[in-house]
């Protein structure tokens, strides 16, 4: 093991993914980054600037990156369609940033719309003093049996940028204007403080994402540890006191880690409210036929498409299923109807 000098990473910039971490426990790193894993802390030096010129602090603002910067981020991988994919893999001869946030891994394709990763150089894997690679796992909240006490309206979509975020603050700034104690919390995706602040900002009680359950991207997690995450993050918020959790889940329904939750019998067991964000009225009508193979039905829908009358219309007689618009889920009477039926325990089959 190979001490760091302390102005290394005293130094360094910590990205939003190591917010959870007691940097007092790092005490040294070692180069062997075959045997990295995904979580694990990389102490790594900006080489050429790409796609993301700037990386997101743990302290909650966005940082311009140079050249020669040093930087502490997670190994993952990642799902993104709009940028990139990749895998929990460090090369030390160089690696990808993958992710603002801090995800640094191997870039396997890329959206031609934007620019290659930014590239880093990784100095090494961090260590505790017995010599143990420091992971996010190692600091999630504690395990809680009380997930199943409080009901949850998920939102999902049809794909990245279908509207879900929004309508995930929207929704819950209703329900706490309408005198509930909600959680805004974001189940998977890749670890960024945009959505993070984006719920924050709308006084939910509790805010929280899969970073906190120990993970700086669900993507190729296996689906056991992906339920564990969403158990851990709605018992915190039942521990917390909260009457009801509203929770996105990333990317669109085709995407592995989101396909294999909406078959998962738990999905439909812990649902209590489901909000389907889309573009246009054919993804409504496609994503409401692919939801109902699965035995489910959105209560509404809402997204991009609820900012056209002529796509909202379309969506309607398409799918028989009401759309809302964000002033509409920020309205205290539209959001008590989803949590009076929510705590009432009263979902209709598809």
């Amino acid at each position: 093991m190979n001490t760091i000098p302390l102005a290394a990473l005293s130094d360094a910039k910590w990205t939003f993914s190591t917010r959870r971490v007691d940097r007092a426990l790092v005490a040294g790193m070692n180069t062997d980054f075959a045997a990295a894993r995904a979580g694990d802390l990389i102490l790594a030096q900006v080489a050429t600037l790409g796609q993301h010129r700037r990386v997101q602090l743990s302290s909650g603002r966005p940082s311009f990156i140079y050249p020669g910067d040093m930087v502490v981020l997670a190994c993952g991988a990642r799902y993104a369609p709009d940028q990139f994919e990749g895998l929990a893999e460090i090369d030390p001869d160089g690696a990808d940033l993958l992710a603002g946030g801090g995800c640094i891994g191997r870039m396997t394709a890329r959206n031609q719309r934007v620019k290659s990763a930014t590239r880093l150089l990784p100095m090494g894997r961090l260590l505790d003093a017995a010599g143990v690679p420091v992971n996010l796992a190692r600091f999630a909240l504690p395990a809680s049996d009380r997930a199943d006490d409080i009901p949850v309206i998920f939102v999902i979509g049809t794909a990245m940028n279908s509207g879900k975020t929004l309508a995930t603050a929207q929704l819950a700034l209703g329900l706490r204007r309408a005198g509930y104690r909600v959680a805004a919390l974001k189940g998977t995706g890749t670890g960024a403080f945009g959505d993070f602040n984006e719920y924050a900002d709308t006084g939910a009680h509790v805010v929280a994402d899969f970073t906190d359950a120990g993970m700086v991207t669900t993507y190729q997690e296996p689906l056991a540890r992906v339920k564990a995450g969403l158990n851990c993050l709605l018992g915190h918020a039942a521990e917390q006191g909260c009457d009801i959790a509203v929770m996105e889940i990333a990317d669109g329904l085709f995407q592995r880690e989101t396909g294999a939750l909406v078959a998962d019998p738990w999905f439909r067991a812990r649902l209590s409210g489901l909000v389907f964000a889309c573009g246009d009225a054919v993804a409504a009508a496609g994503g409401v036929a692919e939801l109902a193979r699965h035995g489910l039905r959105p209560d509404v829908l809402t997204g991009i498409l609820s900012c056209s009358p002529m796509a909202v219309a379309e969506a309607v007689t398409a799918t028989g299923v009401m759309v809302l618009r964000k002033d509409d889920l920020a309205d205290p009477a539209e959001a008590n109807v989803f949590a009076l039926r929510a705590l009432s325990g009263d979902r209709r089959a598809a």
